[in-house]
């Protein structure tokens, strides 16, 4: 059902601007990115194009998040700037109430956000039918 997809460092790089995070720190992300996003051949996504797309933006995020700043991490902010302050410089950083807390690891950068909505239209159950016929699923009223 699913794909398999190599990692791609120069075509990741040209796409995220990351370019002070080298190839065995990329690398890395992206096998901790497969952790999150199947890669084994067995997920929903059915086309390599869109299985590289996802987790390409799923390394970046996890670039951006635990990259050393002078590589193009973050420095560790985390989350969206709610509140800036000019003289004596003061930045706030908070999630928002509204988003679970999956959703809320994802939107702490733009890639992480855009892998999110991306991903929307796995997120939702799927029926699977009763496979062992009626009535043998459990006590009565189950499997009908």
């Amino acid at each position: 059902m699913g794909v398999v997809v190599q990692f791609d460092y120069g075509l990741w790089q040209s796409l995220y601007g990351m370019t002070r995070v080298s190839f065995p720190q990329a690398k890395g992300y992206f096998d901790i990115a497969t952790t999150i996003h199947r890669n084994d051949g067995g997920g929903p996504v059915n086309t390599a194009d869109q299985q590289l797309a996802l987790l390409n933006m799923l390394t970046a995020h996890i670039a951006k998040l635990f990259a050393p700043p002078t590589t193009g991490g973050s420095g560790g902010l985390v989350g969206r700037i709610n509140s800036a302050t000019e003289g004596s410089v003061s930045v706030q950083a908070a999630y928002s109430n509204n988003v679970s807390e999956q959703m809320a690891w994802f939107i702490q950068t733009q890639y992480g956000a855009m892998y999110w909505s991306a991903t929307a239209p796995f997120r939702r159950a799927r029926y699977v039918g009763n496979l062992r016929g009626r009535g043998t699923v459990g006590p009565p009223g189950y499997g009908y």
